[in-house]
């Protein structure tokens, strides 16, 4: 049996697309536009000791694997024919019949590309699995790539959460804007006003609420965000009003602020943490203060790890969970929830924007990071995007506000952002 008849036999179902191996077999529909091709033994050895989305991810970033008829920046279009695939282990023939072909040493499950990275002692207790420590590191992993290349994918922004289309043809400049002014409006923000932005990533919040006469403090875990979003404030002239500090968020003493945004961190603190999460914001808003948080979920409140490639690749220790457990453990803080809204067809067209972005610019983003972390990018955006337009994951705007004395606010009858 060939590697593609083999590869052929672990899918339930018929091939939805092209496959052809090193041995010159081919499998699935003739004439059809996109190709996987599996270069190398190795290749096969990725897929056959880890089958599903993890050995795949582990072949193609390695360079075992490549796809035909996509760009690696954008295989957005391939992914789509991958959707419906659902591998399952080889069985004692298939390991028979492959052994045949590259070997028993052939079948030993090769090390993991360099991009992989899996936390020491995964299993282990909520307060050391999410300590500043391991936090750090987590962040660290994902967010300190590389300056430059973020700024090739995300555009003049730097803005690395979902954003705010106005119309469905607006610039993804444009709705980034759009998704600060939002943010900015639901809070209420005036001049004068004090903001903490926990998780603030490269600054965009900060600076803009600065630039309308807020005073703000961000904070994030990430050494290189922290610098580029000091130089930033200092370039733009901001900073009597705004400062960004490289730290957890929870270092944070001061309070009393009128406004927290939390704008993508909580898919980052561990759903069992969030009952202290969310203490730590209350007590850090005066009476009558207020809190956006923009958060990834679910679209259901059932416990859903979020699968090895993203876990290994793109976030480690990263938890998601639906917008009512948020909701919930907000109200159980003493938070009074006012507004909340699903943003998940914004997050699509996001990551449609983010992906072109590496497209136009794959040469000098490979020359940066280097190729495997390149598809590593390429493959997570547009899977991402994919998941958004199925609803598999959604994006949720909380909005809520600390009670003062007897339940009062002193906030308007109506959305007020909307008026």
């Amino acid at each position: 049996m060939s590697i593609a008849q083999i590869v052929e036999s672990v899918v339930d179902g018929p091939l939805p697309l092209r496959i052809e191996a090193f041995d010159g077999s081919v499998a699935g529909p003739e004439g059809w536009p996109r190709r996987m091709r599996i270069d190398t033994p190795r290749g096969v050895a990725y897929l056959a000791t880890a089958p599903g989305d993890l050995g795949l991810a582990r072949a193609y970033v390695a360079g075992d694997l490549s796809l035909e008829g996509v760009h690696p920046g954008d295989p957005y279009d391939l992914l789509v024919d991958l959707a419906s695939v659902r591998f399952h282990r080889p069985g004692l023939e298939e390991m028979l019949e492959l052994s045949r072909t590259i070997g028993f040493r052939g079948l030993t499950p090769p090390p993991p590309p360099p991009q992989e990275t899996l936390p020491r002692w995964r299993r282990v207790a909520e307060g050391v699995r999410h300590s500043m420590t391991r936090d750090a590191r987590a962040i660290q992993h994902h967010y300190d790539v590389s300056n430059r290349f973020y700024e090739m994918v995300l555009g003049p922004s730097m803005t690395y959460t979902c954003a705010c289309y106005p119309t469905p043809d607006a610039s993804l400049e444009d709705a980034q804007e759009n998704k600060y002014r939002l943010v900015f409006d639901k809070l209420g923000l005036e001049p004068g006003d004090r903001l903490l932005d926990i998780g603030c990533g490269w600054g965009g919040m900060v600076r803009y609420a600065a630039r309308r006469g807020v005073s703000v403090l961000g904070v994030t875990l990430s050494q290189q965000q922290a610098l580029w979003g000091q130089k930033a404030i200092a370039d733009e002239g901001l900073s009597d009003l705004a400062e960004i500090r490289h730290s957890d968020y929870r270092a944070v003493t001061e309070t009393g602020f009128d406004a927290v945004s939390s704008i993508g961190l909580t898919e980052h603190v561990g759903v069992r943490n969030y009952p202290a999460y969310f203490g730590f914001i209350r007590d850090r808003l005066r009476d009558g203060g207020l809190l956006l948080n923009h958060c990834i979920t679910r679209p259901h409140n059932r416990p859903l790890s979020t699968g090895p490639f993203i876990d290994r690749y793109v976030f480690p220790d990263g938890e998601l969970t639906g917008s009512g457990r948020i909701i919930t453990e907000a109200q159980d803080a003493g938070l009074e929830v006012l507004h909340e809204e699903n943003l998940r067809e914004h997050y699509a067209l996001t990551l449609a924007g983010w992906c072109a972005n590496l497209v136009e610019h794959w040469d000098e983003c490979v020359e940066e990071v280097g190729e495997g972390t390149s598809r590593v990018w390429g493959l997570y955006m547009a899977g991402s995007r994919l998941g958004f337009e199925r609803n598999d994951v959604q994006l949720h705007h909380v909005l809520a506000v600390k009670p003062g004395a007897g339940g009062r606010h002193g906030l308007p009858l109506r959305p007020w952002w909307t008026a």
